[in-house]
């Protein structure tokens, strides 16, 4: 009797779209947006709604409306996470994303992904009280708890193999052009 594995990653289309995309990498380039406005203070308001992709502009089912500002004990209003905490959730919410598709690619049935990510950050730099620390975290830290039918070796796997593919890991450890200019 075979046992059918659902995580609800539909991996026979991402493997579909892998070879499409060796013949085709034109249209495997994409081009990701934020739209932020200032609001008061350091809040800010930053949709994403649009984006490139296989050759056309795309549109997701719904705009993402994100709130940005910065706690009262940073003598801020708190309407929402601080910026860097986006950085967390982007890591955390892309392996965990990751190691669903790798499970279900392995037939290795998942009952809970959670995982934990905390960044250590000197506020020194940002504040310009200490020109010699940095601006960004020092450090990101990433515990996962996954109960699967899998060994302790099998889950490790799948964690290794979400950090190797993942996008937000990517560019969080390996240096990223970006570009700041004034319209």
């Amino acid at each position: 009797m075979t046992t059918t594995v659902v995580n609800g990653v539909n991996v026979q289309a991402l493997l579909d779209a892998r070879e499409v995309l060796k013949t085709s990498p034109e249209a495997a380039r994409f081009v990701w947006r934020a739209s932020s406005t200032w609001r008061k203070g350091v809040h800010s308001t930053t949709t994403i709604e649009k984006f490139f992709g296989l050759g056309a502009e795309q549109t997701h089912q719904a705009a993402s409306v994100f709130e940005a500002d910065h706690p009262a004990v940073f003598a801020a209003d708190d309407n929402g996470i601080t910026p860097i905490e986006y950085l967390l959730v982007g890591l955390a919410s892309c392996l965990t994303a990751g190691v669903a598709s790798v499970a279900q690619n392995r037939g290795i049935q998942l009952r809970s992904v959670e995982s934990t990510v905390e960044g250590n950050h000197d506020i020194r730099g940002i504040l310009g009280a200490d020109s010699d620390v940095r601006n960004g975290f020092n450090d990101v830290k990433v515990t996962f708890s996954i109960d699967a039918d899998a060994s302790k070796a099998e889950i490790e796997a799948l964690v290794a193999q979400s950090q190797k593919r993942s996008a937000v890991f990517d560019a969080l450890t390996n240096p990223t052009s970006v570009t700041v200019e004034v319209a």
